[in-house]
């Protein structure tokens, strides 16, 4: 039966080391991931390098290198390490992802230094989510050392393709056959446990028209004039989706966003092609195949009504939603229980308006969870923005709430 003496014992070993696991997170920070481009092999090597001195074996899993390029990246390693306990009993995997956006602009901290602050350590991927690479790595190794388990097994999946959508990251382990837990913990925040979350699909949009001197523009077509009437169709919709709501807490309506444009060859030149991407995301509840046709449906018709102009619909990615699996229980009950008496408040059970790639396990009949070490949201960690950083209070409580919870699943 597992006491307070047990939880106490995990919680002082990871304050006891966790100058140790806020140094392994600079190491983390330093090795950039950017992606695009995607050469993401070698932060895979150092990460190997340093679990190795913590005595773990991280079993080296590359992609191929023909089809990390046909993918649109330049190198991906993805990397297990399997602890057995014994025969019986789950095996729980731990699973963060190591890829990130390039920084941008606007930093006022090395984005690559893994400087603290205020508490605080700030990186690209501080928060998202190469805090987890820290937080389950210690979870374990207080694991071992004070729980000494006798049944069942944990695997870290330290993967490399959250961004381009998991594919070739948990995807590919899991097509692979390389690997099938019986349930699974994937990088995530501190204040809630996500048991749901969005879909998204990603399009690129070709408006082609014809080019033309500016100083005799009815020789041609204007593709840019086409483009904002295929734009225009498509924010409408945006109206349409507030009324399709989610039964999931945490999830409201699906939306849409365009998030990149480009076109014209110059300003005295009537432009004949213009492109843009466009992001869309889905509840839960709504079925993608539908989500997409309608989509299309939107973009010829509003082409179809300006004379001269064609469009080229490309599918980026389409990533399904993460929907809540039975089995998914001991999981969020275990976290919320030492959510509460960790941070000292309620941990909630909900959704998030995000995708992930935990969706790969979800959809392999893997349940699965998404908490780790970071804020109440993503706008607080600043991810995917200038200046992201780890509260490391956060890490050292998070790491504690997934160190104890698998004392519960592993007896």
């Amino acid at each position: 039966m597992t006491t307070t003496t047990d939880y106490d014992k995990l919680d002082a070993w990871i304050d006891a080391n966790f100058d140790e696991e806020v140094r392994f997170l600079q190491q983390m920070v330093r090795v950039p991931t950017d992606t695009p481009p995607g050469n993401n092999a070698p932060h895979a090597e150092r990460t190997a390098e340093l679990l190795e001195t913590f005595g773990f074996v991280a079993e080296k899993h590359p992609v191929p290198a023909q089809e990390v390029k046909d993918y649109g990246l330049e190198s991906i390693t993805n990397l297990i390490v399997r602890r057995k306990y014994g025969e019986a009993g789950p095996t729980v995997a731990l699973n963060a992802h190591g890829d990130v956006v390039p920084p941008g602009e606007g930093w006022t901290h090395d984005p690559y230094g893994g400087e603290i602050e205020d508490g605080r350590l700030y990186g690209r991927a501080a928060a998202v989510s190469k805090s987890d690479f820290a937080s389950f790595t210690f979870a374990l190794r207080a694991l071992e050392a004070v729980a000494k388990p006798a049944k069942g097994s944990v695997e870290l999946h330290f993967t490399y393709d959250e961004e381009f959508g998991g594919l070739l990251g948990p995807g590919w382990l899991l097509e692979q056959g390389l690997t099938k837990p019986d349930l699974m913990i994937a990088a995530g925040f501190s204040y809630e446990v996500v048991t749901a979350h969005n879909g998204c699909l990603q399009m690129e949009v070709t408006v082609h028209g014809k080019m033309a001197h500016a100083a005799v523009p009815t020789t041609g077509v204007d593709a840019l004039q086409g483009a904002v009437h295929v734009l225009n169709a498509l924010y409408a919709q945006n109206t349409l989706y507030q009324q399709v709501t989610s039964k999931v807490e945490g999830i409201t309506h699906p939306y849409l966003n365009v998030g990149r444009i480009e076109g014209g060859t110059n300003t005295n030149v009537v432009p004949g092609k213009v492109v843009f991407k466009l992001d869309r995301r889905m509840i839960p509840e709504e079925h993608p195949a539908e989500v997409e046709a309608t989509i299309r449906q939107v973009i010829t018709d509003a082409a179809a009504q300006l004379p001269g102009i064609t469009v080229e619909i490309k599918r980026l990615l389409l990533a399904n939603s993460m929907k809540p699996l039975p089995g998914n229980k001991p999981l969020v009950e275990a976290i919320q229980k030492h959510g509460h008496q960790v941070f000292g408040e309620p941990i909630k059970a909900m959704g998030t308006p995000l995708y992930t790639d935990v969706r790969l396990y979800g959809e392999a009949g893997i349940p699965g969870v998404i908490y780790g070490a970071g804020p109440r949201s993503v706008l607080e960690s600043h991810a995917k923005r200038s200046d992201e950083r780890v509260v490391l209070e956060d890490l050292r409580r998070a790491t504690k709430v997934i160190a104890r919870t698998l004392r519960d699943l592993l007896g």
